[in-house]
């Protein structure tokens, strides 16, 4: 996730590069996905998920002990997420349990059902802050969660949140079809008052990979990049404040840092990139990790395809810190990439972007990102001695192949 809202104060108020403390893994931040039972059928789904039950679940005792491991290990953040989490009849008792056990909890959720009881259920626990998606006004939000009635009904989700006192965003994925919607999301966060804009890039897992063809081109996706960069330039010059975030795409750094470039001093430039290299980009079994329904867990929630292991089985402090050779590649830095995102002057503030893409397309995660928008003169790469990508031989998918 890079944090643009944050890194422009950087260039305002500079201050010193914080250094992590300690050995060892990072604690990272957990996406827990609940269930897979959703009332609606967004076109860009990760987890496939919807209106049915889905055998294999974790119950709710194992739930609970998953928790309070979770708890002892110490990580700094925990999403709980679905499908749509409050489609889980424990959702409140692991939440409130949850609360108690980590020092940040988040719903993301596509928040039709955020009302009455419900609503007042999320603020009596106290969750830190609740993630509403939303994919476009009116009928294209609904086109693309496929249920009339969706965006009105997360409009009042939204409502109720900041009814409340709940600190709430609203999320939104990047297409080819929504991209003119941008604007107006904006001016939706600014009307009602919204504390956080969270906009990400499309992954190609789930339906999203189905729908992949629907990505934002590489035009759109920087005019989107100008626009949050001009929203949040205002916020810091003193206007209506709006935490901007934005995910699925690390080149969103370089990006920001080249338009830096164009406007501040060499002193200011160069302590936000040494803000973006200590940040490090992809976060994908680093900083981030997911549990999905069937409690199996993942490098991210998008890389469904390789498992660590099972929280049925193991408890997630020790997958997390045990030999897995996947998590142990994507933690080395650099990372093995190749092509473009191998010979990058900047992949140490991206990270080498998001994996997954690469995967996807290629059958290596190491090839570049596709999804990467910068050109070749931007990211000091001649397009006439690129890096040769070596030809990848492993099945598609294949997880006993993806780093031979």
């Amino acid at each position: 996730m890079f944090r643009l809202t944050e890194y422009m104060h950087q260039l305002v108020h500079p201050t010193p590069v914080r250094t992590r403390r300690g050995s060892g893994p990072v604690k990272p931040v957990v996406i827990w996905n609940l269930t897979r039972r959703c009332n609606l059928r967004c076109r860009h789904c990760y987890t496939v998920s919807a209106d049915v039950d889905f055998p294999g679940e974790l119950s709710h005792e194992q739930a609970m002990e998953v928790l309070e491991d979770l708890g002892r290990f110490g990580i700094p953040a925990l999403i709980l997420s679905g499908g749509e989490p409050l489609d889980r009849k424990d959702l409140f008792t692991i939440a409130a349990r949850a609360r108690q056990l980590v020092r940040m909890l988040a719903l993301s959720t596509n928040g039709t059902k955020i009302h009455g009881e419900n609503a007042d259920r999320i603020a009596e626990i106290g969750f830190h802050y609740v993630g509403i998606s939303i994919d476009g006004i009116g009928a294209t939000n609904d086109w693309f969660r496929g249920v009339d009635g969706a965006f009105a009904d997360a409009l009042r989700g939204v409502r109720a949140c900041k009814a409340r006192g709940i600190k709430v965003g609203l999320r939104f994925t990047l297409t080819r079809d929504n991209g003119k919607h941008l604007p107006d999301i904006l001016k939706l966060c600014d009307d009602e008052g919204v504390d956080k804009f969270y906009l990400s890039h499309l992954v190609y897992a789930g339906r999203g990979d189905k729908h992949r063809g629907e990505d934002a081109a590489h035009a759109p996706t920087r005019a989107a990049m100008d626009l949050l960069i001009a929203r949040a330039w205002y916020a810091a010059e003193g206007g209506p404040p709006l935490d901007i975030v934005t995910g699925n795409n690390d080149a969103d750094a370089v990006y920001f840092l080249n338009w830096a470039a164009r406007h501040f001093d060499d002193a200011k430039l160069d302590n936000l990139r040494d803000h973006l290299v200590a940040w490090g980009g992809n976060s994908s079994g680093v900083g981030v990790a997911n549990i999905d329904t069937q409690g199996r867990v993942h490098p991210d929630t998008y890389w469904s395809d390789y498992t660590i292991g099972s929280v049925k089985k193991t408890p997630f402090s020790e997958l997390w810190t045990g030999d897995d050779a996947m998590l142990a590649q994507l933690r080395l830095r650099p990372r093995p990439l190749k092509g473009r995102c191998g010979a990058c002057l900047h992949k140490g503030i991206c990270g080498g972007n998001t994996r997954i893409r690469a995967l996807q397309l290629t059958g290596d995660p190491w090839a570049e990102d596709p999804a990467c928008y910068m050109t070749n003169a931007e990211i000091g790469v001649d397009a006439a001695r690129r890096v040769a990508v070596t030809p990848f031989r492993g099945k598609r998918h294949d997880p006993a192949h993806q780093f031979s």
